[in-house]
């Protein structure tokens, strides 16, 4: 497969000009390769690849090398790029994407594929095309873990006045102050010289991510949480989406379906296999959140989540209902 066989300041003058190679899909990530999502990213930019053979060359960026999230989202509009993995923002988007902001909704994978085929493939894809967005495949970030440098975190008010970073989702925000953290919204391309520096305390992410940025040479203690699932979802412009001919949608659309079993059986073994490594290897200390203390103390978001979305109370209760199925 070509990768990265513009350099950049060749890719920055063809996207400044605002067009791509008509034969090029230009695909991009803010996550590093390391992680689940720079892996899952990998697979199907691989993949897509080898579906569309010669006619088409796939562009695959990651790390953010033209643009974070909310600068990919802008270039996916203006069509520069025609796939991003775009992740907490869409909150941003439409707010009933924070629906996964909210703690302990997701229960497992089994009930995110339910949620996935039953509120995003309808609710959540339907208002996202009224934001001109057409949302591919879901595909998993991964469950998040609080660390930091202090104490282990064993029920919310160890979190009193720590410096958290989240990102820059308001709902991410609301979550950690509720449990009466300071949350710092903060890039994730900056978190690695915010903790090595004292800028903030502590960060929470997928095992994934935390492993991939090397966070463990920063902090001491990991507490396995659960606390948010976190989705990546293909997104596409919804405008950019239909003026790709009909062969590229239709095989874009499977290889994507096909690697979200991939990312959602590879999130699964690096929960099992990160863990251990993190505290063997990594150093950290190691511990499990009390769930329950949390869940309590998480009421307030789902109310304010009710409250402030339209058909909020609905789509919670929806997706709790699925949990069981």
């Amino acid at each position: 497969m070509k990768r990265h066989t513009l350099a950049l300041s060749a890719l920055a003058m063809s996207l400044a000009a605002g067009a791509v190679q008509a034969d090029e899909i230009v695909f991009a990530i803010g996550g590093p390769p390391s992680s689940l999502q720079g892996q899952t990213s990998q697979h199907f930019a691989d993949a897509l690849q080898e579906r569309l053979g010669d006619a088409h060359t796939v562009e695959y960026y990651h790390s953010g090398q033209i643009g974070d999230e909310r600068q990919l989202l802008q270039k996916l509009r203006l069509g520069t790029v025609h796939l991003a993995g775009i992740s907490s923002i869409m909150s941003s988007v439409a707010p009933s994407f924070a629906l996964f902001d909210l703690p302990f909704l997701v229960k497992d994978r089994d009930h995110l594929l339910r949620i996935d085929e039953q509120i995003v493939k309808t609710d959540l894809a339907e208002v996202a095309e009224t934001q001109g967005l057409h949302l591919v495949s879901t595909w998993e970030n991964g469950f998040r873990q609080i660390t930091n440098s202090k104490r282990a975190i064993n029920v919310p008010e160890d979190l009193d006045g720590l410096k958290i970073r989240t990102p820059q989702s308001e709902w991410r925000t609301l979550m950690f102050s509720t449990w009466g953290a300071n949350p710092t919204p903060m890039a994730f391309s900056e978190v690695f010289v915010g903790l090595q520096t004292g800028v903030i305390d502590g960060q929470e992410n997928p095992l994934s991510n935390i492993d991939g940025a090397k966070f463990q040479e920063v902090q001491d203690y990991l507490s396995i949480s659960n606390h948010v699932y976190s989705p990546i979802w293909l997104t596409a412009s919804a405008s950019g989406w239909e003026s790709l001919p009909e062969d590229v949608q239709i095989a874009i659309a499977e290889v994507a379906a096909e690697t979200q079993t991939w990312a959602l059986a590879k999130g699964n073994e690096l929960d099992n296999e990160l863990v251990t490594s993190l505290e063997e290897e990594g150093g950290m200390n190691v511990n499990h959140v009390d769930r329950d203390a949390f869940v309590a103390a998480s009421q307030p978001v789902y109310e304010a989540y009710a409250e402030e979305v339209d058909g909020g109370q609905e789509l919670i209760d929806r997706a709790m209902s699925l949990a069981e199925e």
